[in-house]
């Protein structure tokens, strides 16, 4: 799969389970660690983790690992390393406080 069909591969999978406020910020260029950050929210804890859950699973059915997942525990801010994308879900509070669309922006 190319990076840019799993970008829009996950992007699916995080609306099946209603993320809120999804946004792909094309970081090529500006990090040497992954091409594509995406971002988005959760409405709970609970909501936070089902949804990293759920896409790490999904890109595992067809045929992508995760090279990690970290912020499980607290589910306020879990990442999801895939290694080309990386993707945030985040509660609406932290993301609002962090801001990382205006810092990859930038």
């Amino acid at each position: 799969m190319q990076t840019t069909e799993l970008v829009s591969f996950i992007q699916d999978k995080i609306d099946d389970l209603k993320g809120r406020d999804i946004v792909t910020l094309d970081v090529r260029g500006k990090s040497g660690v992954t091409d594509f950050i995406i971002i988005c929210s959760g409405t709970s804890n609970r909501h936070t983790k089902s949804i990293a859950n759920y896409v790490a699973m999904e890109v595992k059915k067809a045929g992508i690992n995760a090279m990690g997942i970290e912020g499980q525990a607290s589910g306020e801010w879990v990442l999801l390393d895939l290694g080309d994308v990386v993707v945030h879900v985040m509660l609406e509070e932290t993301r609002g406080f962090y801001q990382l669309e205006k810092l990859w922006s930038a």
